[in-house]
């Protein structure tokens, strides 16, 4: 039953929907299990340029069932939007969502902007979309699923309990103005209407595909240091990212795994707020974000991502929270022509060096990167597609990320389009 786990291995944008489109080629389901459209995958093909949010990466491909997991949150109006762009780009793959999947209501997108503006200087940096009060309700049993849209009888039994102790929270806690019980019943007859051909039992989908012994992606969002339980708390997202959120997120078992792999950018990026201790000044920051063809902007929100050379403190800890046995490096070609190359293989707290990644966000703020220098390359690996093209330089950064990791890579992701891809290994077997 091979099942390949693919996933962000630092704070996430780390390119994996493009990692996820080359690899399903040889699959014949990708899923995603976690998060909701507050997460960003940018795909570049033979059939365009596209953003998915809420749909997997697969979509691209003739033979993918692209499934959305149970443990995703979906605002159905995003949902809805990219599928018609889906439609409409004439894409070939086939998009299902879990009726066990959690909606992203329209109080929780205004409860999420007005938690952020209350929180002040303390913002989180959340995308402010709903996702996190949408788990909280989940949480807290008083969530709609996708599947309960196709009940309207008994929603509208539920629903107006739910939006007018929404109403009191806006309105008496943060001041806002309350929302219309019957213009949001009214959306979710439409969605229901929608989306309907698209509903499924997930579960079924991913466990049919493995059952035949066929090839299965699991798709990663955001990043395993933004994991709810295992991340930089509170600057966090609110679900797992990590490995443990795919078996909860998809219903799958751990005999499943094929293997599991990791996305790390040559370089660290971060958006929003929290700890980042290899975080570059701005005037060097700037040249990696403006390197490349696309640049260090966020595919949600357009938020330049803060920069900072590889920490490999923080990698070890991701692939041993996530067992991984592989990775991806991307965007090699924007370090193409640095004299020196950093890389954080340490800290120093309170005068004590170390190489243990602190969970504790104080802590790790407090993170001064003891850094290895190595000699950068002059060639260029733009668009490279063969080993032998790799510049010495380049190979020896990638083995010494090799060696500090403990993990071999696999491929290496020399631009943004499908084709511009190094492939090493087979990482699906």
């Amino acid at each position: 039953m091979p099942a390949y786990a693919v996933l962000g291995a630092h704070w996430g944008d780390e390119g994996k929907g493009k990692v996820i489109d080359y690899l399903a080629e040889n699959a014949s389901v990708v899923a995603r299990y976690s998060g909701g459209n507050n997460a960003g995958h940018t795909v570049m093909n033979e059939h365009g340029t596209f953003s998915f949010h809420l749909v997997p990466s697969g979509v691209c491909w003739p033979h993918t069932q692209n499934v959305i997991g149970n443990g995703v949150v979906v605002d159905p109006e995003v949902l809805l939007e990219e599928i018609k762009m889906v439609r409409d780009a004439g894409l070939p793959g086939n998009v299902s969502v879990s009726d066990r999947a959690h909606v992203i209501m329209p109080y929780h997108i205004v409860l999420d902007g007005l938690e952020e503006e209350r929180r002040g200087s303390d913002a989180i940096g959340t995308t402010k979309r709903g996702v996190g009060p949408a788990y909280v309700d989940k949480v807290g049993r008083q969530g709609i699923r996708i599947g309960e849209l196709l009940n309207p009888e008994d929603l509208a039994l539920r629903l107006p309990e739910i939006i007018k102790f929404k109403n009191e929270t806006i309105t008496k806690l943060y001041g806002g103005d309350p929302i219309d019980g019957d213009e949001i019943f009214e959306k979710t007859r439409r969605w229901a209407a929608e989306l309907k051909p698209y509903i499924a039992r997930s579960e079924d989908l991913v466990a049919a595909a493995l059952d035949a012994g066929e090839n299965v992606i699991l798709e990663g969002a955001q990043g395993a240091l933004l994991d709810l339980d295992h991340g930089t708390y509170p600057y966090v997202t609110s679900s797992n990212p990590t490995v443990g959120g795919m078996l909860t997120g998809l219903g799958i078992g751990p005999r499943a795994f094929a293997g599991v792999t990791g996305v790390f950018k040559a370089y660290c990026t971060r958006v929003g707020s929290g700890p980042f201790p290899t975080q570059l000044d701005e005037e060097e920051a700037d040249i990696i974000r403006n390197a490349g063809p696309v640049g260090e902007f966020g595919a949600t929100t357009g938020r330049a991502r803060r920069i900072g050379w590889f920490d490999a403190v923080a990698g070890k800890y991701s692939v041993r929270v996530n067992g991984m046995d592989s990775m991806v490096i991307t965007r090699l070609d924007v370090l193409d022509g640095w004299d020196t190359i950093k890389i954080c293989t340490g800290y120093e707290i309170n005068g004590k060096q170390t190489d243990r990644f602190p969970i504790d966000s104080q802590m790790l703020g407090e993170s001064k990167p003891i850094y290895e220098e190595i000699p950068g390359w002059d060639g260029s690996t733009a668009g490279i597609t063969k080993p032998e093209q790799l510049p010495e330089g380049a190979k020896r950064y990638i083995n010494r990320l090799e060696e500090l990791l403990g993990i071999k890579a696999v491929m290496i992701s020399t631009g943004p389009r499908r084709a511009e891809s190094l492939k090493l290994d087979d990482l699906l077997k």
